[in-house]
Formats: C-alpha cells, structure tokens, sequence
C-alpha cells in the first residue's frame, strides 16, 4: 500500500460534522435512537475524571489525584484483518472473515453513536484503540460500503476515520489509548512480518510515526496513553531482547521512545510498555518462552517523568508461560494457562506479570494494565471455561487494570467479541443473553476497587549505563552535554542519587524522604578532583570526588568501568553535614529491606538510607582496582 505522508489534521469543525451526521444517521434495523444518544451515561463518565493521567505507585490517577482503573476493550480493526494470502478484497481472506479496511469494526453496521451506548452500556470507561503503521499512510479512500452506517465517513483515508472514531470515543468521555498493533496492516499474531516494532520498517520511521500520531492528538487531553508496540516477539531467525544494546532491544527501543514521546510530542500521554511476548524455538529440548514483564525485575525504565510510566501484559487461556498456543507446528508439551491449577495459574501471573504493581517500593514499581484477555462465546472446553472464570477472579483479586479482546465483531463470524452486530445493524453478545461470558463479564465490572483518592508514594528508579547514557533530567538535557565522551546516568527531576553499583554503571534513584528541591535558574556542577571534600578523609587513600556543602550528587559519569566525573545539583536549603562511609567494593552494602529492589544484579552494590542523601563517590586506580565506583559518602538530609 501507499507510504505517504500523513495527511493534514483534520479540523475541529469537519471533526464535528463527521461525528454530528455520523451519530444521527442510522441503518435500517438499527436500534433506537435513545440508545444511540445515551447523554446520560456518557455525561456520568465525562464527569468522572478529568485528564491526563498519570501514576502513583501501582495506580492510574488523574489530574485530580483520584484512581482511574483502566477497565477497557479493544476496538480492533484499523490495524488490519488480511490474514496474509489470497486476494485481500475478499473477506473470506480476512480475520473471521471480518473485513475490516484499515478501520475500527462495525462502522458498516452501526452509527458510531450507537455503538458508542453500547460501550457506556458495558460498563467500560477506555478503549484500547490498535492501528498500524501502514494505516497511518494509506491514502486512499475507504470503501463506501464499509462505511455504510456512517456515510459522513465516506471518501475519508483510513486515519481520517481513526480521526473521527477518536473524535466521537473521546467526546462521550472514554479514555482513548493508541496501541501501535502492527507495522503492516495483516492479522497479528505470528510469523507475520509484524513481529518486532522493527520488522517491516526501521526503528527510525516507527519512532517518526509516533511522534507524528501523539502531535496529532495533542489537543484531545482524553487520548492518554500510547502503547508503543503490540506483543514483541520472535522471527524466524532471532528473538526481541531486553537490554542487550543490539537492534532487537525492546527495553532500549521503548527507554527511547518514551522519551521522545514525552519531550517532542506530548508529556501528558501515559507510556505504556507491553512485556516480551515471545523468546526462542517453540521445541521440545530447545529453550523458549514468554517472558512477559519478568525482566522489569531488574531492569526497569526510567522515563524523563517518572509518573508516565505503564507496563503490560498479555493472557490467553490457550497459551502458556512457555506455550505458544500453537496446535500442531509449533506446539510443545508445555502447559498451557489453562491447564495449570487456579494457585498455579494466580503464582504464574503474579511471577510474570502483577509483581510489578503488588510489590512496591521497587524501581519496577508501576502500573500493570492487562491490555488482552479473552475467550470464545462457543468454547465448549470445560478446562478453557474454568480458566476465564478464575482470571476474571485473578483480575478482581488483584485490583488489575484490564482491556478485553477484542470489543466489536460481526454476527456470524468471529466468536470472541463480546459486541456483535449482524448486517442490519442489530446487537448480539454479553449483553443480550445467550452467551455464557455474560456472568464472569458482569463480575468483573461491578466488582469492587480502590477508587476516591491515591496517596502520594516514593518514587524508585534505576539508572541504566550498560550501553548508553541515561541522563533522565530534563533540566539536565536543557544544559547539554556536561561529560562528553563517558557514559552518564543522571537521575529524573525531583529525585537523587542514592545507590550505585561497583562495575557497570548502573544506579539507583529516588525521592523518598523528600528530596531537596533545585532552585529555579540554579546550575548543578560537574566534580572531577578533590577540590570539594570538607570536613576530613572519608575514603584513606582512594579518591574522593565529592559535591561543595549545600549540594547532592544527582547524577555520575563513566567511560568504561572507571568514574569520570560527577554532577552535583544545588538544594533550595541546608542539608545536613553529618554521614558515613558505604563501602561495596567487596560486597553488597545496602539497608535493610533492600529499598528500590535489585537494580544491578550480579554486581556489588551500595545505598544510602532513604534519610540520607549521596555526597560523594570514592574509586582509585591501585592494582587491581581499575577506578570503579568503591565507596559512597552518605549524608543526613538533615542534621
């Protein structure tokens, strides 16, 4: 298909004509006007909330500090349905035979008004909104009949459609997410082309894409998040990775992105991270499996605001921990999560995936939105229907963030949607009767959660130098470059430096204990010799650089093992004086309860106390030593 640039934004008044014509016309059979309009559950939810959002701990809050559990759907289809062969005009060649043309499903059977009361009538308050790269581009018009229930959309591309569908999701207060599906518009999941972010396109033109599309909707304070890629996993012949610096990194990739998304196209967008879906040869006797969000354990991101930060994950009954879900080619004598026991299935999701919102005070700590689950209304298996039910429970007992997949479908094909509308544009699915998910779906939404206000909590992160720098600070990054040459890790805005490892370069931050603020217009200053130390030998005979009184280390340099340099930033009042030498050249040296988690596994590591803050780093270059972070000079934040 065509790859050319994006067409210009469409208007707030054409958004408003397409949504008013849209929303008034109706298909013949269709279902009543009253319940396409819906004012009055759509004002409950506007009123809800208000945008953006951001994290605390474990939640989703919004600009009100209140809980916003994402209790979503995915209205899939702009992210393509050809399944990869045969002539792609043919549905029969299409997902479930669902035709979809680059566009959310449905829009040739219902108004987008009606469909929209049919999402207030489930009870959900987000969309998960996929689309793919090739979409972005495409330039040619839709097919009328594919917009039949909305002929206002009718000679649109199929991002001008996406346009108006947000236009209308947002306007009757959803929350909208852009999920970047796929890079071509083909059915995911599998060998497909689509398996990296990076597959069928470079990562150049996907972080373009994104920076393009987050511009785009910059205005529309309710698209709050951007869930960069869908289900990295495996090609033929190499596997994503997590932080081994190559192509195929998906922690780096997704590091980078982040932070671009946030400094170059809009810092209210949530950043949400899905785990790796997939590694290694799906064999008996080779290693594989899905490793989910496990890496997070010790390698985290660190965005330039620490409160964007979402991970997700994945489920399907049919799959496993080290199951593709494949019958046949494929397969593996594996267990799928369905075949595990309800306490081996709750562990299994625990360990792959909610350990990262249930454990807090870790630098992982963060969000977990389980963005796809879902099972088929003709699933006869009794194991598969036992494994809804006690994930819809996992989900309830967990307090989990939730997106079922997928929301629309046509009547008479795919079996999994939970909204499904035939060709006159009548509903069937949970809501109607007769379909044996309806219990475990009304479960889910009517069960209790936190909600009403999230109390602040501290904030860890780590610093990650294996391949690159790490200078989280924006006011850092404003001022340029302050080691050039060495690798740099400076903690984000508001937080200090407090833990770093012996080799490697790797460091922990935070702002717990309230860190001192930096003074408007203050510069932070770059120590490389002796020229600060005060108040007596804190490290004999190693070198010492150490921050002026008044000043904390917020940040370090290396070039290779060896300490370059460190920055130290001013505090708006006085810190205390007094403190205490941490040694870890000869083992790990940190408080009791190892605050933060692991942030360099296999390394010796020192911390100071969450009342302390670091004042200066000791290294020296005797034999042996090759001037590697030794000792830390840890300080009161106040006498």
């Amino acid at each position: 298909m065509s790859r050319l640039p994006f067409p210009a934004l469409l208007s707030g008044v054409l958004f408003l004509g397409v949504l008013g014509a849209a929303t008034a016309t109706a298909a013949p059979g269709a279902p009543s006007t009253a319940r396409a309009a819906a004012p009055d559950g759509a004002d409950r939810l506007a009123d809800a909330w208000t945008a953006p959002l951001s994290t605390r701990g474990r939640y989703i809050v919004d600009a009100s500090g209140n809980r916003f559990k994402l209790k979503s759907a995915n209205w899939q289809g702009a992210q393509g349905s050809w399944n990869g062969s045969g002539d792609i005009d043919d549905p029969a060649n299409h997902h479930d035979g669902e035709k979809a043309d680059q566009m959310p499903l449905g829009l040739d059977r219902a108004p987008i008004g009606t469909i929209l009361a049919d999402f207030h009538e489930l009870g959900i308050n987000s969309i998960r909104l996929p689309f793919s790269n090739e979409m972005l581009h495409d330039q040619r018009p839709v097919p009328d009949a594919s917009v039949a229930a909305n002929p206002a959309l009718r000679g649109r591309t199929p991002l001008q459609v996406f346009d108006a569908v947000v236009a209308a999701t947002t306007a009757e207060g959803f929350a909208v997410v852009l999920n970047n599906h796929t890079n071509t518009s083909r059915f995911c999941c599998g060998l497909d082309g689509n398996e990296r972010w990076n597959t069928s396109q470079s990562t150049a033109r996907w972080e373009d894409d994104w920076i393009a599309l987050a511009r785009r909707y910059k205005d529309n304070k309710r698209v709050v998040g951007a869930d960069l890629y869908n289900e990295v996993r495996r090609t033929v012949t190499d596997d994503a990775n997590w932080n081994l610096g190559d192509g195929h990194d998906w922690w780096a990739a997704s590091q980078h992105l982040g932070d671009r998304l946030l400094t170059e196209a809009n810092p209210d967008l949530l950043v949400i991270v899905e785990g790796i879906n997939w590694q290694g040869i799906p064999l008996d006797g080779f290693a594989h499996g899905r490793p989910t969000l496990e890496p997070a354990r010790t390698v985290s991101h660190t965005l330039v605001a620490s409160d964007k930060l979402v991970y997700s994950a994945h489920f399907y009954g049919y799959t496993g921990p080290h199951h593709t879900g494949a019958t046949g080619l494929g397969e593996t004598h594996d267990p799928r999560y369905q075949e595990l026991s309800r306490d081996e299935l709750f562990a299994t999701l625990d360990r792959q995936a909610l350990f990262v919102a249930d454990e807090p005070g870790r630098h992982f700590t963060a969000p977990v939105w389980i963005s796809e689950f879902g099972i088929g209304s003709d699933e006869s298996n009794p194991q598969a229907r036992t494994w809804f039910g006690d994930f819809v429970d996992y989900l309830i007992d967990r307090d989990a963030d939730f997106a079922y997949w997928p929301l629309v479908g046509w009547a008479g094909h795919g079996t999994w949607s939970i909204l499904n509308y035939d060709t006159q544009g009548r509903r069937s699915g949970v809501l109607d009767g007769g379909d044996w998910r309806a219990a475990g779906w009304s479960r889910l939404i009517g069960a209790p959660w936190k909600s009403g206000p999230v109390a602040d909590a501290d904030t860890w992160d780590m610093l990650d130098l294996d391949h690159a720098d790490a200078v989280q600070s924006l006011r850092t990054r404003a001022g340029g470059d302050w080691d050039p040459g060495a690798r740099k890790g400076v903690c984000p805005d508001g937080q200090r430096l407090i833990g770093l490892a012996h080799r490697d370069g790797r460091g922990l931050c935070t702002d717990a204990g309230t860190t001192p603020a930096v003074p408007a217009g203050a510069r932070s200053t770059v120590v490389r010799d002796e020229s600060q130390v005060q108040q007596g030998d804190w490290a004999g005979g190693y070198t010492k650089y150490q921050c002026g009184v008044g000043r904390f280390v917020s940040g370090y340099s290396v070039r290779g093992q060896e300490v370059s340099a460190v920055l130290c930033s001013p505090a708006d009042h006085a810190l205390g004086t007094s403190g205490r030498t941490v040694w870890f050249d000869r083992g790990d040296a940190r408080p009791a309860g190892e605050p933060g988690g692991e942030f360099a596994l296999g390394n010796f590591k020192g911390q100071c106390g969450t009342d302390e803050y670091v004042a200066g780093v000791a290294f020296t270059g005797a034999w042996a030593k090759g001037k590697t972070p030794d000792a830390l000079l840890c300080r009161k934040l106040a006498d």
